[in-house]
């Protein structure tokens, strides 16, 4: 008995006809599902990286196709997380490739009512100057004895726990050729 093409689509009648009695491998797969695959096996490269949320630091593998984030999951390597995230975590696709993500540099002038988009070029010369400018009013070069003191109170330098060692080191290293005195990690506080 021929089976009609409309009916044999139905899987319970691939189950019952076929070589698939218990309906646990072809039988139970339609024509769409036999065309999904994973979001990470269309990935140009994986990158690793840490979630931005808290100070535990799980390890994240960031999947890239054509330049785009495309998938996030955690990395099973990672002795701290083994490939868990958080709710917060696993939703860390979002917070990179949501609509509600800023797109530019954002800057509200004092006293302006409107923000207005910058180029990246303009606001990172906007913070070096202020930077600089927070060192000179802030600079000691002697306390009331006459001795050297050579620093600023202007600045203050505050890290955080998912920064890794090279990267504290840069910042405490940053900090001090600027004079700054008031550097700490939030890991220590």
């Amino acid at each position: 008995m021929r089976v009609p093409a409309w009916l044999g689509a139905w899987p319970v009648v691939r189950q019952l006809t076929g070589p698939d009695p218990l309906g646990r491998g072809a039988a139970a797969r339609s024509r769409d599902t036999a065309d999904l695959h994973a979001r990470t096996t269309s990935a140009d490269r994986v990158a690793a990286s840490v979630c931005p949320y808290c100070a535990v630091g799980c390890a994240q593998q960031v999947y890239v196709r054509g330049g785009q984030v495309v998938h996030i999951e955690g990395d099973p390597a990672s002795p701290l997380s083994r490939g868990r995230l958080c709710p917060k975590g696993s939703a860390t696709t979002q917070l990179v490739t949501g609509p509600h993500r800023e797109r530019s540099v954002r800057y509200r002038a004092p006293g302006a009512t409107e923000w207005t988009d910058l180029d990246l070029h303009t606001a990172m010369e906007m913070v070096a100057d202020r930077v600089l400018d927070a060192r000179r009013r802030g600079w000691q070069d002697t306390d009331a004895q006459g001795r050297v003191l050579r620093r600023t109170t202007g600045l203050a330098g505050l890290g955080g726990a998912t920064l890794d060692n090279e990267e504290n080191y840069l910042i405490k290293k940053l900090f001090t050729a600027l004079g700054a005195i008031q550097i700490e990690n939030q890991a220590r506080i």
